[in-house]
């Protein structure tokens, strides 16, 4: 059983039966085993015994024809249903192994079928939730590993150690977007950010550190917004409000540059100072021809992601601590910049580099190295970073704690 998200945050399991209403036929052969399964999250730290089997009301009668059966028929439960029977053609699945109707002890049956169940109503959940899953994967690998006591098969002992492995990876995943140790002790950080969409926020600042038409941080810092605005469909809405706040000052001018070099076109009727006027109400449309669809595609997230991608800066690049230190285009591309590329403690670079090179943070900032020292300092009076050093050819430093929410998770 291995688990994993996709673009929306969702998360897929595999390993167990994939169908929802679609059961197998009954396995052959009986199986069977001594001792006592107790599970923790069953009433009373078990399940009782079934009653004991009896026969199936409206038997065949002496003398009567036989009906041929294509296989044969389970040990009959009271009631006439067979005990790993569901119902007409429904049998206990986990895993895509079906429980045998005869396992023995009787708590291990019922704890795997109940499994089964659990991890196909998860499937159908709209919204994951990580700690979930995890426990689930703990219950199959006890499961699975008693399973696989009483009847020594080698490939359920497999199975267990798999669902064991994948319960670990789960509560570390859901550790990483919570901001917390694995072992549970920290303070609980709500993220702004998934780890897979601090993947796509890297994706897309180097799409611009590369790809910006104007080497000049407020062109960058403009190129950047208006990326994340357009990077689904090559278009997105803007208003006076968005750009003045963006290109503080110098709107306009930048907006205007970015049209005559033909990275942006504004509609026919609209100049750039109409857009800067623009209200919410009636918002212009803006269109970045090089991320229109009938092009190669830069960016593979969806749109749920493209809408927190978008959001995420926007919180960076309008900081109220940001603004009142008056931060000029370049220092915000730098937060942004550092934020992207932050461990979930707030440490910049990944557990494997010391701190952030200058020659990337320098090119996607539109800063001289000379100067991040003092672009990182001012971040530092601004409580974005808790501390700064530019030494060597590296940047190193940590994000404020209460910045800690806009961490990129590298």
């Amino acid at each position: 059983m291995s688990a994993g998200t996709g673009d929306r945050g969702g998360l897929f399991v595999d390993g167990a039966d994939h169908g929802r209403t679609e059961k197998g036929k009954p396995g052959r052969g009986v199986v069977s085993g001594g001792g006592t399964a107790m599970f923790s999250d069953a009433p009373g730290g078990g399940w009782p015994s079934a009653a004991p089997a009896s026969d199936r009301p409206g038997a065949v009668g002496a003398g009567a024809a036989p009906v041929p059966r294509a296989r044969p028929t389970p040990r009959p439960r009271p009631g006439g249903v067979p005990a790993g029977h569901l119902g007409a053609g429904r049998w206990a699945k986990i895993a895509q192994r079906i429980v045998p109707d005869d396992l023995q002890p009787e708590v291990l049956r019922l704890e795997l079928t109940e499994l089964g169940d659990a991890f196909r109503a998860y499937q159908r959940r709209p919204e994951p939730d990580l700690a979930v899953l995890a426990e689930l994967h703990d219950r199959k690998a006890h499961a699975f590993a008693l399973w696989a006591d009483v009847t020594g098969d080698a490939s359920l002992r497999e199975e267990a150690d798999r669902a064991a492995t994948a319960a670990r990876t789960t509560r570390e995943m859901n550790a990483n977007r919570r901001g917390v140790p694995v072992d549970g002790e920290g303070p609980v950080v709500e993220r702004l950010l998934t780890r897979g969409q601090g993947v796509h926020a890297r994706s897309v600042l180097e799409h611009v550190r590369v790809g910006s038409p104007l080497p000049e941080a407020e062109a960058r810092l403009a190129v950047l917004m208006l990326t994340l605005r357009a990077a689904r469909a090559g278009t997105g809405n803007v208003t006076g409000q968005d750009l003045g706040g963006w290109v503080q000052g110098d709107a306009e001018r930048v907006l205007q540059q970015l049209v005559d070099a033909g990275w942006l076109r504004l509609p026919e009727d609209v100049s750039a100072d109409d857009a800067l006027t623009s209200r919410p109400e009636e918002p212009t449309q803006v269109t970045v021809p090089m991320l229109l669809p009938t092009g190669p595609r830069p960016f593979s997230f969806g749109k749920v992601t493209r809408a927190r991608l978008s959001g995420w800066a926007q919180r960076v690049v309008g900081d109220r601590k940001l603004r009142k230190r008056k931060a000029g285009a370049a220092t915000r591309l730098l937060a942004v910049y550092t934020a992207a590329h932050s461990r979930p403690d707030g440490r910049l670079g990944g557990a494997e580099d010391d701190g952030l090179g200058l020659d990337a943070v320098t090119s996607f900032c539109a800063l001289r190295p000379e100067d991040v020292t003092e672009h990182a300092e001012l971040l530092v009076a601004a409580d974005w970073l808790s501390e700064a050093d530019a030494a060597g050819g590296r940047l190193r430093g940590q994000l404020a704690e209460r910045v800690l929410p806009l961490s990129g998770l590298l």
